[in-house]
């Protein structure tokens, strides 16, 4: 089977539902968004030793399959997608890396190694998502979800700075 439909060729797309709409929908500009974000997590993982940092290799593995369950619900498939359940997941997550970080004193700048670094243009491509899921009324458990995840990502770079005995770069006025 050919990877090419010829269906899309003038600028309109099929959400699960059949409706045809045009690339630039605010759905399709959600699950786009959110398709960018899973490559970032993708980056992210291609970056980890799996012997050194296997449970978060699992956890970003989690969080890439339950970013295709988001795209599903972006483009209105049928389905419970993203669960309460998967919130709290995340949220038990960054509590426990949260246990090990110190508290920061001031705005941290993106930056350090190049996996901290994925993981902050993850949490930015994030909040893009979310952005655009708000302009596509999705619902508020999907919005939780990607809201909580853009935190997760924060809290994963830190960590990952803590653990590799990076310093990090504190924001100052200039």
């Amino acid at each position: 089977m050919a990877i090419y439909t010829k269906t899309g060729d003038k600028g309109e797309t099929s959400l699960a539902s059949g409706q045809r709409v045009s690339k630039t929908d605010v759905r399709i500009e959600a699950y786009g968004t959110v398709d960018e974000l899973n490559s970032w997590i993708g980056a992210i993982r291609a970056q980890l030793c799996d012997e050194c940092f296997k449970s978060q290799n699992e956890q970003l593995e989690w969080i890439q399959n339950k970013l295709f369950n988001l795209g599903a619900a972006l483009s209105e498939a049928d389905g419970e997608w993203i669960t309460e359940a998967d919130v709290q997941t995340l949220e038990q997550w960054i509590d426990a890396m949260q246990k090990v970080l110190p508290q920061p004193k001031s705005f941290l700048l993106p930056a350090g190694s190049e996996v901290v670094c994925r993981c902050q243009i993850s949490r930015t491509v994030c909040r893009r998502a979310e952005r655009r899921m708000i302009d596509a009324n999705s619902p508020s458990e999907l919005l939780r979800f990607v809201n909580r995840l853009s935190d997760f990502l924060f809290v994963l770079g830190r960590y990952f700075a803590l653990e590799r005995g990076e310093i990090e770069e504190k924001w100052r006025k200039m």
